[in-house]
């Protein structure tokens, strides 16, 4: 996609994602047609999942963001040949990192990142995983995530949308630290941190099935 036609994201208020310009739109079963604009369910309550149906006017589904705002914050975790940034109000829960290095992430009671738990490289691999931009890293002169040129958007399973490349979210104000090439938007309408994904799916049993 190139500069001169970007790929936007919309956040209607009280309604669906508008996306235009889209040319790479997948779920777990492959590719997806995309249209030049498209009207994607945030709502969880559509029955023509990921497109929006008009449900959000039924269930008087609001788009407001009700995260306290002390709890965006980004913490660093300065070790000996990493630097790693996490900002726990970003993250939709993935997993990749818990999985991936547990001896790195993990849920301790004095910080949530060990930076010396692993090697720098294993460090940056999981963190070019996070699919929401929560964790981020520094390393010398690099730092991470990597941009990703091509714009797309893959469709979790029961979960967020998952937006890489160059897209532009329009009206909406970014957590502190938050990439610029990776981001989780909610789709099942539960999240206080909206548009982006907070991991509610999980507490809110969100599924794909048509309702």
């Amino acid at each position: 996609m190139s500069n001169d036609n970007p790929v936007t994201i919309n956040p209607a208020e009280d309604g669906p994602y508008v996306i235009r310009g889209l040319e790479k739109f997948s779920n777990q079963n492959g590719a997806i047609e995309c249209k030049p604009i498209m009207a994607l369910c945030r709502c969880g309550q559509s029955a023509n999942k990921p497109y929006c149906d008009g449900s959000h006017s039924k269930i008087e589904f609001s788009s407001e963001n009700e995260l306290d705002p002390p709890q965006d914050n980004l913490v660093t975790y300065r070790g000996k040949n990493i630097t790693v940034y996490d900002n726990r109000s970003l993250c939709a829960h993935a997993g990749h990192c818990t999985n991936g290095l547990p001896g790195v992430f993990g849920h301790r009671e004095d910080s949530f990142v060990d930076p010396d738990g692993a090697s720098a490289q294993e460090i940056i691999d999981v963190v070019k995983q996070c699919p929401s931009g929560a964790l981020s890293y520094s390393l010398g002169s690099e730092s991470g995530p990597i941009i990703i040129e091509d714009a797309s958007i893959f469709i979790a399973p029961n979960g967020p949308y998952e937006l890489r490349g160059k897209l532009t979210l329009l009206e909406t104000q970014k957590g502190k630290g938050a990439s610029d090439t990776c981001v989780t938007l909610c789709r099942c309408g539960a999240s206080k941190n909206k548009p982006f994904c907070d991991g509610s799916h999980w507490d809110a049993e969100f599924t794909d099935d048509k309702n």
